[in-house]
């Protein structure tokens, strides 16, 4: 079928139609001018701000340039999936400085087969409809500006703790894209932000890792520091991590417009294997077996075991000085791991032993 004989308009509409069916809360049809956005990465990337993450300015032009990743592309199918598990009292694991806290989204299942399957499905129910078309699927694993294509889209805002915000549905979601070469009506981009005078995200930051609004120095963000950085973490910010031991969820918990984040229904987006209301020393005593088959298809094999071990370390450190906590540093102190023994030491001088 040509694209000159397509009613463009409505095939937009159906579009939407299939990706709520599939299991996306918002789709929108963008455009493939990023304009400020690409400015806005090159000053991060100038200031040094991605720290190890080489790959953030590896690409060339192909980050902001959807055509030069995907020859042909002129539109960007933008979709939301919502990810919070219901009440997992995560904010109340900050506060119990033996558990160990995980972030969020990485509680359940690895997102990334679930997402792109899903989007794949999208793809070929609209080649269904029109025939064969141009078109690449995306879901945080190729050199896309996610967050900007979504603002072009109208899916929300990027606000001041440089996430992507929607005043329906808050910041706990994943963002995927279908790269097409259809002449697709675009969106409304969301032209205004809704952060006004809020700065509850850039104060509760606990390595203060915003060096002002929207501008994230990710060699500070925890995220980066117990997930990317594979290497020994900054003795002056281990203090400052508490018992966050995979990611960090500080600048959403706070964030006035997760009041109106909705629970998903997505079950491989549960909580598994009680990580939800884990101890930190229970943790530590996972072998390496253990945690291969405790993270099977989870976003914590992303850490691997020694950087894992790195972490929970730090949140051992900072933990009181109880007898698991002691007896479990006390079980590494000779780990074959330099990286694990350096940062082990460190929690056990911290207990004064």
């Amino acid at each position: 079928m040509s694209v000159h004989s397509l009613d463009l308009a409505a095939l937009a509409l159906s579009v939407k139609d299939w990706g709520q069916a599939l299991g996306f809360s918002h789709v929108g049809i963008a455009g493939i001018d990023l304009g400020e956005h690409e400015h806005h990465l090159r000053r991060w990337l100038d200031a040094g701000h991605h720290g190890d993450m080489e790959y953030m300015g590896a690409h060339g032009n192909k980050r902001s340039y959807p055509a030069e990743l995907v020859p042909g592309t002129v539109r960007v199918i933008s979709l939301r999936m919502d990810y919070l598990p219901g009440d997992t009292a995560m904010a109340q694991r900050l506060a119990q400085p033996e558990k160990a806290y995980i972030s969020r989204y990485a509680l359940g299942r690895d997102y990334h087969k679930l997402v792109r399957k899903r989007v794949q499905h999208l793809a070929e129910r609209i080649q269904a409809e029109i025939g064969p078309f141009g078109f690449r699927a995306f879901v945080d694993s190729a050199p896309v500006l996610e967050k900007a294509l979504a603002q072009q889209a109208g899916l929300g805002w990027i606000g001041k703790n440089t996430l992507l915000l929607n005043r329906k549905a808050g910041s706990y979601f994943f963002l995927a894209e279908l790269f097409v070469d259809l002449p697709l009506p675009v969106d409304e981009a969301q032209a205004t932000e809704h952060c006004g005078r809020c700065q509850a995200c850039l104060d509760i930051c606990p390595t203060q890792a915003f060096v002002g609004p929207y501008q994230l120095d990710a060699r500070r963000c925890i995220s980066y520091l117990t997930i990317e950085l594979k290497t020994a973490i900054p003795v002056e910010l281990r203090p400052l991590i508490g018992n966050r031991v995979f990611g960090c969820d500080d600048c959403q918990i706070t964030c006035p417009w997760n009041r109106f984040a909705r629970p998903t229904a997505e079950s491989d987006f549960m909580p598994r294997h009680g990580l939800e209301n884990a101890d930190l020393a229970a943790l530590f005593l996972w072998d390496e077996a253990t945690f291969l088959s405790r993270t099977e298809g989870s976003p914590l094999r992303r850490a691997g075991y020694e950087r894992w071990l790195r972490n929970l370390a730090v949140g051992l450190g900072n933990a009181p000085s109880t007898i698991p906590v002691l007896e479990a540093l006390q079980a590494r102190r000779d780990h074959p791991s330099e990286l694990v023994r350096e940062h082990v030491a460190w929690a056990l001088e911290r207990h004064g032993v």
